[in-house]
């Protein structure tokens, strides 16, 4: 039996990776630790532990605690911020006897900084819309000089933190610097060329340089986008699996722009330019998507395969390292009821005069 702690327990990108790992391997023992007591009484988690934001001063000294007295086989973490600070303690929480699977601590800090990957893309020559930095007001009207589209729109967004945190796309400059001042964003937001709507993903998996296994799915739709001002609000609503050689290749060209020899979780967020051409944006490293269950539950159970590797280093048998679900599958989601897997085929069925 394996003891795996979970961090942001209750919360939906934790609670998919909980309950892969619950049905991946009945005897895992699944303990879950968050910083939000509302959150953390939804967990599944077999216990739950409170423990401070990772941007407290006595984080470090709750975590450390926590491990040394539950003494779990691994522990994984699901949240930016956090696994950016227990990625510099990491020392600290070997030495409790705990494992980790984690990239190397420059590849994280780079990917929790959109500006900082953005630059690296770049300078490698890697397809990406044009971006820089909004220090002040001067670049800000630089940004809509030079990156405007043929509608005056540019797109401009926080540098750190996930669901589209502080994305708009801004075709006035007072309204773009109003947002930016709410936000007390000069130095932390960046102003790119505005992208087409369309998005994928490419979750990959790593084992010191080499692949172990890769899934693409696109986003098909988002929950709620009419009740935020860019469109985008971080739930998929409708995710598909789907395969397509150019976006393999952006995404591992990308990844190896940044870390010559990955190790751990590394997820591609592409967005396609008005040629058809999927650009990178981010790399959501060392964490599972939230909608990671959806593989799951068709067939290929990420969290299991990390655990696996991490706590015994067995290796998957797959015999498709990449996409090896097959396209079309679907999964569907709304707020307060089961997602559900289906295709295209099967929704004709069942839903009459559609």
């Amino acid at each position: 039996m394996s003891k795996i702690i979970i961090a942001g327990a209750g919360g939906a990108p934790s609670e998919n990776v909980i309950r892969s790992l619950s049905e991946g391997n009945k005897e895992n023992e699944i303990i879950g630790m968050g910083s939000e007591p509302m959150d953390l009484m939804l967990s599944q988690a077999t216990r739950k532990y409170y423990v401070p934001y990772a941007i407290e001063a006595n984080y470090k000294d709750s975590l450390l605690k926590l491990l040394n007295s539950e003494k779990p086989d691994l522990v994984h973490f699901q949240n930016d911020i956090e696994i950016r600070e227990a990625s510099r303690i990491r020392e600290d929480i070997i030495s409790t006897g705990t494992k980790m699977y984690m990239p190397s601590k420059e590849t994280i800090e780079i990917c929790v900084d959109k500006s900082k990957s953005s630059l690296i893309w770049q300078s490698e020559g890697i397809r990406i819309p044009k971006t820089f930095v909004v220090n002040d007001e001067k670049d800000l009207k630089k940004a809509f000089e030079i990156l405007s589209n043929k509608e005056g729109k540019i797109w401009i967004r926080a540098t750190e933190g996930g669901g589209g945190k502080g994305a708009l796309p801004a075709d006035n400059y007072d309204f773009a610097k109003i947002w930016i001042d709410r936000f007390n964003g000069w130095g932390n937001f960046t102003a790119a060329e505005l992208l087409d709507s369309n998005t994928i993903t490419w979750l990959s998996i790593w084992y010191e340089g080499e692949l172990v296994v890769a899934q693409t799915r696109k986003r098909n739709s988002w929950n709620f986008s009419n009740r935020t001002l860019s469109g985008v609000t971080g739930i998929t609503r409708v995710g598909e699996t789907c395969s397509d050689e150019t976006v393999n290749k952006v995404a591992v060209e990308s990844i190896l722009s940044i870390d010559k020899k990955p190790h751990g979780i590394y997820g591609v967020d592409m967005t396609y330019d008005f040629d058809g051409f999927p650009n990178p944006t981010e790399i959501n490293i060392s964490r599972f998507f939230t909608t990671v269950y959806f593989f799951t539950k068709a067939g290929l159970n990420l969290p299991q395969i990390f655990a696996d590797i991490a706590l015994n280093n067995k290796f998957p048998n797959i015999e498709k390292r990449i996409n090896p679900l097959p396209d079309g599958l679907l999964w569907i989601r709304g707020m307060d009821r089961e997602p559900i897997l289906t295709t295209e085929a099967e929704i004709k069925k069942a839903i009459l005069g559609l």
